[in-house]
């Protein structure tokens, strides 16, 4: 397994929409893991394959406390959800930063797992949150979109400046 570089926002390829995963393979297991080695090691609880420069609509996350819980989620799509929930949210992908963002409060998924098997769960709270935000990246959008323009123009420069620091 091999920890991948997670792209870190404003970063374009963050904005590619991921294209439905067709081959069910050894090529996409070894991404799996490969994806579930990085997401723990940063650490987080999800992470799609936008974020590591894969145009294809795979997630993992892990919301366990010991990180053996692992989910692979394979074309998710949300086909329903209820409610709104207001939750503070970050992101591997825009490191250090924490705002609240609204989203469904349930919501039922139909993906498939792995092996292309597919499967419908239904969830709420921290797992419905996630969901949302990992599809989102699938979608081509950053948590930080639901921000307001002047917040998003703070953390571009403020994640820019960071960067140029690190590297100076």
């Amino acid at each position: 397994m091999a920890k991948l570089e997670i792209l870190t926002y404003p970063d374009k390829r963050l904005r590619q929409v991921a294209k439905p995963v067709t081959e069910f393979d050894d090529r996409l297991r070894t991404l799996s893991k490969d994806m579930a080695e990085t997401m723990y090691g940063a650490p987080g609880i999800g992470l799609a394959a936008v974020q590591v420069d894969v145009a294809q609509r795979l997630v993992v996350m892990d919301l366990s406390e010991e990180k053996n819980q692992l989910r692979v989620l394979v074309n998710p799509e949300i086909i329903k959800q209820e409610g709104c929930i207001s939750t503070q949210e970050g992101c591997l992908s825009v490191p250090e930063v924490y705002a609240d963002v609204e989203r469904a409060e349930k919501i039922t998924l139909r993906a498939q797992d792995i092996n292309g098997y597919p499967f419908e769960i239904e969830a709420d709270e921290l797992l419905a949150v996630c969901i949302q935000h990992e599809i989102d990246h699938l979608n081509g959008k950053v948590f930080v979109d639901y921000l307001s323009r002047i917040k998003q123009e703070r953390i571009r420069k403020k994640i820019l400046k960071e960067t140029r620091l690190a590297y100076a």
